[in-house]
């Protein structure tokens, strides 16, 4: 079976709450508190193994919350390779207000790593093979903005195909360096091409420009509610959400990348992983707070995308 690598720099302990109304200034009570591992490829890692794929996390903790995160990741079943940091691992609260819908996030910028324990991280990733390597979430201040294309220089030549999926000068280089598939969304892509996407044709054009560029192999454009865009080679579809209702929205990303690359690691056209994708961020939508995709959601889904949406020809639009 395939396997899949994927790397989280800033993990993060993820707590969720809900409550009824967020009033400044008043103690405000909690419910259905629940705590996960969280963070960019920790969270890919939990869908792909959910859904039956080979995988293992590299990841970075430390300080007095690391064996916290490590007792939370170690329920979870998937296999690890831990890089052990001075910092304390950062921790990500979100409250649910029920009144509005409303979601609070609070996400800090966690701990600075030193320049030895990058190079450290960078030699676990160098040093753990896989088909794929998806390289996802924020850096940890500290990190080289270059750091996620030094990895891919490092990879690449040994055949192993990246899957991208971050934001600010992390994007922009690691993008340059060239991968395989990156999902942004609409604001990263707009700030990545240097200019605004108003109408849905201007969102397709830019999904197409960048995959014409030579930086990514696949485009898959995510745009929340409205679906998404997927641009490769001269393929170009716009796929409508499932309707689905929504308890949160966290994870919903990630849930997306890790069933994708699944389904490219098993060698299955990249339209029926876009719908797997989909089909998980859909899914991972259904459930509350940091939960992320049930595998019978998403297959659910997946059947009614596959039966909506069927399959396009090369160079429809």
């Amino acid at each position: 079976m395939t396997s899949i690598v994927t790397l989280t720099v800033n993990p993060a302990i993820d707590y969720s709450a809900e409550t009824d109304q967020v009033v400044p200034a008043l103690e405000i009570r909690t419910r259905r508190e629940r705590f996960d591992p969280g963070g960019g490829g920790i969270n890919v890692a939990r869908v792909v193994h959910a859904l039956g794929g080979r995988v293992r996390a590299i990841y970075a903790i430390g300080g007095l919350t690391g064996p916290v995160f490590e007792g939370l990741f170690a329920r979870t079943g998937v296999p690890s390779r831990v890089v052990t940091i001075a910092g304390d691992t950062r921790i990500a609260h979100t409250v649910r207000e029920l009144s509005t819908g409303h979601e609070f996030r609070f996400t800090p910028e966690g701990p600075t790593l030193s320049l030895a324990e990058c190079e450290a991280l960078f030699q676990a990733v160098v040093a753990e093979p896989g088909d794929w390597l998806v390289l996802s979430g924020s850096l940890a201040p500290g990190v080289p903005a270059e750091f996620y294309a030094r990895i891919i220089h490092a990879v690449r030549p040994r055949g192993t195909r990246v899957a991208l999926d971050t934001s600010g000068a992390a994007l922009y280089h690691a993008l340059e360096a060239g991968v395989d598939l990156v999902k942004p969304n609409k604001r990263e892509l707009e700030h990545l091409l240097g200019r605004r996407a108003p109408t849905p044709a201007e969102e397709e054009a830019l999904a197409r420009e960048l995959a014409a560029s030579g930086r990514a192999g696949i485009v898959a454009l995510s745009l929340g509610r409205r679906g998404a865009v997927l641009a490769s080679g001269n393929l170009l579809w716009r796929v409508a959400a499932p309707e689905v209702p929504t308890a949160s929205t966290i994870g919903a990303g990630d849930s997306f990348v890790g069933a994708m690359v699944l389904k490219l690691a098993r060698g299955e056209p990249v339209e029926k992983a876009f719908l797997f994708g989909m089909a998980a961020g859909a899914a991972a939508a259904i459930t509350p707070g940091t939960e992320l995709c049930r595998p019978a959601d998403v297959e659910w889904l997946y059947g009614e995308l596959l039966q909506r949406a069927g399959a396009p020809s090369a160079g429809s639009a």
